[in-house]
């Protein structure tokens, strides 16, 4: 019996590599490499063939009424089809004669992987497929969605800035708010190579997402990819919103920013009077203000974590390279969720997602045009801290 199970994990190694080799394109190579080394590995390390569920995706996921397909997938399912749409020829193999899994069951795959935390394992056991194959699928949706970043992710224009504008001053009664800015750690396995880099200051190893909202909670910027150990100002610095600062045109009206003590202050870029103790009444007001305002960037990483539970607690991929590209296609897919008017509740305001801390303000330099215009609106603020 031995030796049969022994052959037959043989046949099944074979039929996947030759899958791998055959289905590849030359842009591939190195991707499939890896996947075909994953695969090689994880079947030397056992004996026993993984039981796998069958036709999960033909048979049980078309019985799924709204709720429940939503509880599963994390979107209604006119959500998923609005993407499937988009993103389905970049998931259909072009090469004659070879079987490819379905556009519609390799983005539920990648969706599956973006809105839960399970293992590779439990994913190919769900939807049936061996575990080079589901990292093919979620490597294909991840680059597909990318590509849509240009689309769903957009700095506004000027008719969109008076919309933001006046819903963040409606919110908070901060005036001028083109968006809030913060970044956030999504926590990773320790990475084979220089692993101390990416340990952040609570220990963990994690990949950073810079990103920038609107105040409906939309992204209208997101940098991904700077490892856990750089500091939030420096991830700033390399980002290309260090550009958009001295531009202008990307600031009309007198618009700015709004971000905590770990930026620079900036004329386009309003940050919190550092408390030593010695705040005025119009200064602890202002900073209350801001406060307001800028809770719209937390509650954007609470919506994109509570959707995407995948990216709360530690992300089981090991790629580092494509990590920040999977990072930004649960962006693009919040976007188009709320977009699409699919909301879906985010993480207790009590959750911790973001990891500023207050006291990093030591390090925010002074620029006088920034500190001239942050008194004037200091001056100006209607008062509501008590």
């Amino acid at each position: 019996m031995n030796n049969l199970n022994d052959r037959a994990l043989v046949i099944m190694a074979i039929q996947q590599c030759c899958d791998i080799i055959f289905s590849s394109s030359s842009d591939d190579s190195e991707d499939d490499s890896n996947e075909l080394y994953e695969y090689v590995v994880q079947n030397l390390e056992t004996k026993t063939a993984i039981p796998r569920l069958q036709n999960y995706v033909e048979t049980i996921v078309p019985q799924f009424n709204d709720g429940q397909f939503k509880s599963h997938f994390r979107m209604l399912p006119t959500t998923f089809e609005y993407v499937l749409t988009i993103i389905a020829p970049k998931l259909k193999r072009m090469k004659p004669g070879y079987k490819s899994i379905s556009p519609n069951k390799q983005f539920l795959i990648a969706i599956w992987k973006m809105a839960t935390p399970d293992s590779y394992r439990s994913i190919c056991e769900k939807f049936g497929v061996g575990r080079a194959t589901a990292l093919r699928c979620i490597r294909r949706v991840i680059v597909a969605l990318e590509m849509l970043a240009p689309v769903f992710i957009t700095w506004p224009n000027e008719e969109k800035v008076e919309e933001i504008k006046n819903g963040f001053f409606s919110n908070s009664t901060f005036p001028n708010v083109l968006g809030a800015i913060d970044g956030t750690h999504i926590n990773i396995p320790a990475p084979h190579d220089h692993q101390e880099t990416y340990v952040n200051r609570k220990g963990h190893h994690s990949i950073q997402l810079q990103a920038v909202c609107d105040h409906k909670c939309r992204f209208i910027h997101c940098y991904a990819g700077n490892v856990g150990s750089v500091h939030d100002q420096r991830v700033f610095r390399l980002s290309e919103l260090k550009n958009y600062l001295d531009d202008a045109t990307k600031f009309p009206n007198n618009t700015h920013l709004i971000g905590d003590s770990a930026y620079t202050l900036h004329e386009h870029l309003m940050v919190p009077y550092r408390d030593n103790g010695h705040l005025t009444q119009k200064q602890k007001n202002f900073n209350f203000c801001h406060s307001s305002a800028r809770m719209a960037i937390e509650r954007s990483f609470g919506f994109l974590k509570g959707r995407f539970r995948s990216l709360l607690t530690t992300l089981d991929m090991k790629r580092v390279d494509l990590i920040p590209k999977y990072i930004i296609a649960c962006c693009i897919l919040h976007n188009i969720c709320l977009l699409q008017n699919d909301e879906f509740p985010g993480l207790p305001e009590t959750t911790p997602v973001n990891e500023n801390i207050q006291a990093r303000g030591e390090l925010v330099a002074i620029n006088r045009q920034g500190a001239f215009k942050r008194d004037n609106l200091c001056d100006q603020l209607p008062f509501r801290h008590i």
